[in-house]
This record gives C-alpha cells, sequence and structure tokens, in this order.
C-alpha cells in the first residue's frame, strides 16, 4: 500500500470515526477503487459498492461517508494535474512541520503576537523550497469559473 494511499484511508476512516484501525485492511481494496477511479461516475459506482458491502456492519462509519461523499469526490471537478495535491493532505503537513518543530525548539512563544510572526517569518522562508503545483497555468481557468469534469475543461455545447 502506497504511503500516499495508506493516508488517504487513514483520513476517510479518521472522519469517520467509527472504523477501528485494525480493520482499515479490509477497505483497503475498495476505497483504493474509489480513490483511482478514473471518472467522477466510476468513483460513484465504486462509492455505490462500497456502502452495499460495508454500510450494515459499519453502519456509521459509512453514513459519515456517504454524508461527505460529495466533499470526497470534489476533486474530480478540477483539472486532473491537480488531482495528487488535493487527494494528499501532506502539502498541508509539510507546511507547518517547519513551524511545528521550531515551536518545539523554542519551548513555545511568549506571546501570541510572537508566536504568529515566529510562524509568518518561517513560512516565508520555508517557501523558497516549496515544489510548484502540477498544473499551476490552469488556475486562472479555476479562479474564473471555469468547469472541469473528470478532469477535463467542459466546453458548453452550443444551442
Amino acid at each position: 500500500m502506497s504511503e500516499k494511499f495508506r493516508r488517504f484511508v487513514i483520513l476517510v476512516s479518521i472522519r469517520a470515526r467509527w472504523i477501528h484501525l485494525s480493520t482499515l485492511s479490509k477497505f483497503a481494496g475498495p476505497l483504493h477503487d474509489i480513490w483511482q477511479a478514473e471518472t467522477k461516475a466510476e468513483a460513484n459506482d465504486a462509492f455505490d459498492f462500497f456502502v452495499a458491502t460495508y454500510g450494515v456492519k459499519w453502519d456509521k462509519a459509512v453514513a459519515k461517508l456517504v454524508k461527505d461523499r460529495d466533499a470526497l469526490l470534489t476533486f474530480y471537478d478540477y483539472p486532473a494535474e491537480h488531482w495528487k495535491h488535493i487527494r494528499s493532505s501532506n502539502p498541508i503537513e509539510s507546511t507547518f512541520a517547519t513551524v511545528r518543530h521550531r515551536t518545539k525548539r523554542t519551548k513555545g512563544c511568549l506571546s501570541r503576537k510572537t508566536g504568529l510572526a515566529m510562524a509568518f517569518k518561517l513560512m516565508m522562508s520555508a517557501q523558497k523550497k516549496w515544489r510548484k503545483l502540477d498544473g499551476r497555468n490552469r488556475l486562472p481557468e479555476i479562479i474564473q469559473g471555469v468547469e472541469f469534469r473528470d478532469g477535463l475543461r467542459h466546453v458548453q455545447a452550443a444551442a
């Protein structure tokens, strides 16, 4: 199981808050089918299969996932180049790792103001080493509200 996929499974289980960590391996295959589907329709089919298969025994966990279904599958409405960034929580963790590390070493901050100043300066310094997003040339399209379906730009048919 790849590190990225393992994190996704744990994220899903934590969101559900009802799945014990020892049972995660049972869900790995069906969750992988949802997470790695080529299209949103395939992901929805895999999601429905997951609900039908595990909904009886783990009803609370599956209910939580069903409730969050749209949020979990939102990445299909963005360019395919962005999917790996959206699917992963690593950019968020990496961003704050420097701040967390320094805060521990300095035994906290004297005040909220100094803490914010330190965090700001650390992030300004750390951003020089950050990797740029794949498909960053598509960001203006997203900002303008261009519609994407299954990772591809959707063009409205002429009436």
